[in-house]
């Protein structure tokens, strides 16, 4: 069974907290880019869910790009 609620409780505040800190795209991808490494090896599945959130932040789209998630 896989791990629902990680984006919602994790992923999404992280990216949305380096947003308004207005973070780096570099640092925006090489955080989230381990989280997302992170949290698909606990068997995150709903990724698509919290990239949908992000696609007007290129850098997050890299991130999981990065990692295989893209929207097409």
């Amino acid at each position: 069974m896989g791990w629902g609620s990680a984006g919602p409780r994790i992923f999404d505040p992280v990216a949305r907290a380096l947003q308004e800190a207005s973070a780096s795209d570099e640092l925006k991808e090489r955080v989230l880019g381990k989280l997302i490494g992170t949290l698909q090896h606990e068997d995150w599945d709903t990724e698509l869910d919290s990239l949908q959130n992000f696609l007007d932040d290129p850098a997050i789209v890299r991130a999981f790009a990065e990692y295989g998630i893209t929207w097409d």
